[in-house]
């Protein structure tokens, strides 16, 4: 036997015990490591607002919370009325529910010549197995979705507390990563952070205009048409359409089409109409306008890059693949070697590329011009 190969034996035995303890490090981590990933480009987020208060005197950690305390009255507000507009809901639900039996129990006996009861169905239902062994089952549930609850609250206060640690200690962070660097790669890390800053916060700022406006539309028709809890449904409407890309406009205006049923079926059809010529006043007039200068992605690759990241990392993929996809899209944008497009009718004639002038460039015509005067010429 060679003297290297027990040595090479212990080795490689060493580094797939290594591989393996790592591949179970990362499955047992990996909750935290997308907890982390959220927090960084939310702090992307709320950086640049951070960074504008900290110009003015004010310091990070207090701009940081204040920041997130106008975000958090924001959503507090927000599920406040739409935690209303459910419960206003279900109220008139449960309090109209008999007079809808009856109107389906009369339905059917004139229709099937039965002689159905409401009392009678009541009685029964009250009495079956199966309505028992459900409600067993659901409250032996109930501590299931009690921890499911607890869960995602301490995942909801894990990712703000990383969140606002990211934001305020920024340049401490980036100073701390560029000290293990050298010179010319602290260049490119620094550069990447910006347009990571720049992308994720236009990102942010121009949906949140693009929601501010598209509420403000849907309020209008909301009230004109009269559907209850117009304001909830606006800011619903707003957040959803903007944050859900291609597709959330569709999903968001689903609930106000169900409100507006209850009122009259015809305003369920006018507010469909709306929502899609709204869309395409979005996408071709709206859209182009207020996103030229913070991301610009095509919609085909932004909704290839959600499909992407919702196989990736589910939810939190959708909602961090825009602006993952426009910084990597910068950031390589000036690494890749562009050349000045050649006029095709001036390629044909022999010229070479246009100069600003309009001249062309002279020189020799290519190897398939030349080629495709040969042939002409026999």
């Amino acid at each position: 036997m060679p003297r290297w190969l027990p040595r090479a034996v212990v080795v490689t035995l060493a580094l797939f015990a290594c591989f393996q303890l790592g591949v179970w490090a990362f499955h047992q981590l990996l909750g935290l490591l997308v907890d982390i990933l959220i927090a960084f480009f939310l702090a992307l987020a709320v950086e640049p607002a951070v960074d504008r208060m900290a110009a003015r005197g004010m310091r990070r950690g207090a701009a940081t919370g204040l920041v997130f305390l106008g975000v958090a009255l924001a959503f507090t507000a927000f599920f406040t009325m739409l935690g209303s507009m459910l419960a206003g809901q279900i109220q008139n639900i449960v309090e109209n529910f008999p007079a809808y039996l009856d109107a389906v129990i009369g339905w059917l006996n004139r229709t099937f010549h039965t002689r159905l009861s409401r009392v009678e169905i009541q009685t029964s239902l009250l009495h079956s197995d199966w309505l028992q062994k459900y409600l067993r089952n659901s409250a032996g549930g109930v501590l299931d979705v009690s921890a499911t609850v607890l869960g995602g609250l301490f995942q909801l206060l894990t990712v703000v507390l990383f969140s606002f640690y990211f934001a305020a200690d920024g340049p401490r962070l980036r100073r701390a990563l560029c000290s293990v660097l050298p010179p010319h790669r602290q260049t490119e890390v620094l550069r990447a952070w910006d347009l990571a800053v720049a992308k994720t916060g236009g990102y942010i700022y121009s949906r949140a205009l693009m929601a501010l406006v598209s509420g403000v539309a849907h309020y209008v028709l909301f009230v004109v048409l009269g559907v209850p809890y117009a304001p909830a449904l606006a800011i619903w409407v707003g957040l959803v359409s903007q944050f859900i890309p291609t597709i959330g406009t569709y999903l968001a205006g689903a609930l106000p089409m169900l409100l507006a049923f209850t009122v009259d079926p015809w305003y369920a059809v006018w507010v469909l109409a709306f929502v899609v010529v709204y869309q395409q006043f979005e996408n071709y007039v709206l859209q182009p306008r207020i996103t030229a200068r913070t991301v610009d992605i095509h919609p085909a690759v932004a909704f290839g890059s959600v499909i992407a990241g919702t196989a990736l990392l589910g939810a939190v993929g959708a909602l961090v693949a825009i602006p993952a996809t426009a910084t990597l899209q910068a950031f390589l944008g000036a690494y890749v070697k562009r050349y000045e497009l050649v006029d095709e009718a001036a390629a044909v004639a022999g010229e070479g590329p246009r100069r600003p002038g309009g001249e062309g460039g002279g020189g020799r015509p290519p190897a398939l011009v030349r080629m495709f005067r040969a042939l002409r010429g026999r």
